[in-house]
């Protein structure tokens, strides 16, 4: 006997719900269970939801949701009703959810449970206290989902999928009117291209629709017959549809009809008080959540718009290199704020990349941002150098709060910037930041690394401030982030938790196939999405995804990838580029805290190094030999580490310059002894180290090898320095 069949004989039937499609599955028995014919079916959700009492339904929605989080299985009764809100029978259902894409699923078994016993309940006879249980119940359940509804087409999206109590309507349409022209906004239940008909009638014509909206009252019409009698010239158009009852009502908000809602039924139905009383409150909180609906994307096109006329386009051909940027809003009110992006041709043939973030998020910060944006511009555009432009800013900020802000009783504003002179044919980016984030580089192995610049105070605070410059290479094959905190920090991340959260994505990334510019430029537009995707969540609410929608800061950014650098020719033809890591810091004499950032710096760049002993070593003898120049000599230091060689076997070299002629001794310090360990422990720890006299100074450097293998062990006594 097969499964279905033994399950039938025992009045158990089998179903399949996915949430994603909102379609659900039956087979025969199932069907029979629910009050349709005894076959296998296909049905939309809200056809199948219609068939339960609203009450089970709100109960069970919880039980199904607690079910798919914690992967158990969900258990309930529920009792089916009939066209009219009648009880048929109650049944047990058992399902086991899973997670899919976009929703969840359930897989499981309906199986009818004994009759109430005598004196309990009736289960055949009309349910007027049950009906409106049940209208209350339904309406809570629309009220809340038409507030929860954010646009015009959510708002229809979520009527469609109303299941009234005891009546279903098959098609419903959402009529708007401009003038004296009305016209479909909306429809479910029909064919695309099915409203054609109706898309030119003006408010005079004798159709149901114009005249609720003409008169402001509800038109029910429970038969063709009456249909047809009533308003015979549209009476034709409506024949292929099948309907046999229509409902129209008019849509007012704030004492003003907005438009007219139509339900048509393909059963009969009588439009009773109590069903008349259902729809007249649905159609109540349709046209208020419409109305808010179409404020709110009013709201949202203007701020678009004001946004749209402040951000400039990319500049998508400069020479070896690929550019992608995104701003997203903060949500709530108008989406505009004081993040802002630019991209600016200089005199010299290079071109500039700009970011930075006006304190606030109203339209106040950004009309600042406006203007901010475009004294950059005018700066920049002179030919000034990245430090004289910031300076130049940030005494133009700290005008305005003195002279417009402070005037006005306002609070004064200040931004962070981040200005990026970029020269294409080589590489170079002289970058000089007020307190806005470091940029971050995606090597050409995959390797993510927080490039720590120097800095100033961000714009508007002191009038004159000086902003010193960092020169980085970006190497081919290599790719540059810089973005506003919002990227960081949304989610309650901090910097370090914040930069954690975006390495993963920025080292999962895949650049296009051979460098080609068109695959190149997809892919970084691909990780721009996925960037965002990362932080923010899913783009609505009302998609189900791993994160929560976080709108709680604006976010801007920048990618810039320089093109792969060309293969070599081998023996066997093209060979690819060797992947080398590289990050190059300096480390000022005033600033002795930029240690620490150069500690970082090597175990973000030994992140994936086999013996993470050698990589607290490679740390440790970093932290000595910066130090020991800012200690012995007056000059600054030059960290330079660089990986090659294939993974498993590679070496790593670190070299600390400085200005200073003399070498370093070795020396024998004593157990109380606060310095001359350096040496000590480069000899003890390094597997080559030695140190290179250069024109302008000399080098320290040390090498370590991922292999204890292949080391080559400390160099001899001629490649050491004097003692």
């Amino acid at each position: 006997m097969r499964t279905e069949d033994l399950l039938a004989a025992i009045a158990t039937g089998l179903w399949r719900w996915d949430n994603a499609s909102g379609r659900v599955t039956l087979d025969a028995e199932a069907a029979r269970l629910l009050g349709l014919p005894a076959e296998p079916v296909e049905l939309t959700e809200a056809a199948v939801r219609s068939r339960f009492h609203p009450v089970d339904f709100a109960e069970v929605n919880g039980i199904v949701q607690l079910a798919v989080a914690e992967e158990t299985l969900a258990e309930a009764r529920l009792r089916i009703v009939d066209e009219h809100g009648r009880i048929q029978r109650i049944v047990r259902s058992r399902s086991r959810p899973r997670s899919v894409d976009g929703g969840f699923e359930l897989v499981g078994t309906l199986q009818e449970v004994p009759e109430p016993q005598p004196g309990t309940a009736a289960a055949h006879t009309p349910i007027t206290g049950d009906w409106r249980r049940s209208r209350e119940a339904f309406l809570l359940d629309a009220g809340r989902a038409l507030a929860e509804a954010r646009s015009t087409a959510e708002v229809l999206r979520v009527a469609a999928g109303l299941s009234m109590p005891g009546f279903m309507p098959d098609g419903l349409a959402v009529f708007g009117f401009e003038g004296d022209r009305l016209s479909v906004i909306g429809h479910h239940g029909h064919q695309s291209g099915d409203e054609g008909p109706f898309a030119a009638m003006t408010l005079a014509t004798d159709h149901p629709a114009a005249e609720v909206v003409r008169t402001g009252r509800a038109l029910y019409l429970p038969t063709p017959a009456e249909y047809r009698r009533r308003y015979p010239a549209t009476w034709p158009p409506d024949t292929r549809f099948r309907r046999t009852s229509w409902a129209f009502l008019p849509l007012v908000n704030a004492g003003r009809t907005i438009g007219a809602w139509m339900a048509a039924f393909a059963q009969p139905v009588a439009f009773t008080p109590d069903e008349r009383s259902v729809l007249t409150t649905v159609a109540r909180m349709l046209a208020q959540a419409l109305a808010r609906a179409g404020v709110q994307e009013e709201q949202q096109e203007l701020a678009l718009g004001l946004q749209r006329s402040m951000m400039p386009t990319v500049q998508p051909d400069i020479p070896g290199m690929t550019v992608a940027a995104r701003y997203v809003p903060t949500g709530g009110g108008l989406e505009v704020g004081g993040d802002w992006y630019d991209m600016i041709p200089l005199p010299s043939g290079r071109i500039a990349l700009v970011i930075g973030d006006v304190q606030g998020h109203d339209v106040r910060a950004a009309g600042l941002m406006g203007q901010l944006r475009i004294a950059l511009r005018a700066y920049a555009s002179e030919g000034h150098h990245p430090d004289a432009v910031l300076s130049r800013a940030s005494r133009f900020l700290a005008g305005i709060n003195e002279t417009e802000l402070r005037g006005h009783g306002e609070d004064q504003r200040f931004a962070t910037c981040l200005y990026i002179e970029v020269d294409p044919a080589t590489g170079l980016l002289d970058i000089a930041r007020a307190g806005h984030p470091d940029p971050a580089v995606r090597m050409s192995d995959g390797t993510m690394l927080v490039r720590p610049t120097a800095g100033g105070l961000p714009l508007g605070i002191v009038p004159d401030t000086d902003y010193p410059t960092t020169r980085l290479v970006l190497e081919p094959g290599e790719t540059m982030l810089v973005c506003t905190d919002g990227l960081i920090e949304t989610g309650g991340h901090d910097l370090e938790t914040g930069w954690a959260r975006l390495r993963g994505v920025l080292e999962a990334e895949e650049s296009g196939e051979d460098g080609a510019e068109g695959a190149d430029g997809e892919s970084l537009e691909r990780l721009a999405d996925a960037l965002v995707q990362a932080v923010h969540g899913p783009p609505s609410h009302h998609t189900t995804g791993p994160l929560v929608d976080r709108r709680e800061d604006d976010i801007a950014l920048l990618l810039l990838r320089r093109e792969g650098a060309a293969c070599a020719v081998g023996t066997g033809g093209l060979l690819p580029p060797q992947p080398v890591r590289r990050t190059v810091l300096s480390v000022a004499q005033a600033e002795p805290e930029r240690i620490a950032a150069a500690r970082r710096q090597v175990r973000d760049v030994l992140h994936d190094w086999a013996d993470p002993d050698q990589v607290d070593s490679a740390v440790l003898m970093v932290s000595e030999m910066v130090t020991n120049v800012l200690l012995h000599t007056d000059g600054d230091a030059l960290l330079v580490a660089e990986i090659t060689g294939e993974r498993g076997a590679r070496r790593i070299r670190v070299d600390v310059a400085d200005s200073s002629d003399e070498l370093p001794h070795r020396r024998r310090p004593g157990e109380l002894a606060s310095s001359g360990r350096g040496l000590v422990l480069l000899e003890l720890l390094a597997g080559a180290w030695g140190v290179d006299p250069r024109g302008d100074g000399k080098s320290t450097w040390f090498e370590l090898y991922e292999e204890a293998g292949e080391a080559a062990g400390p160099l001899s006594s001629e490649s050491e320095p004097a003692a």
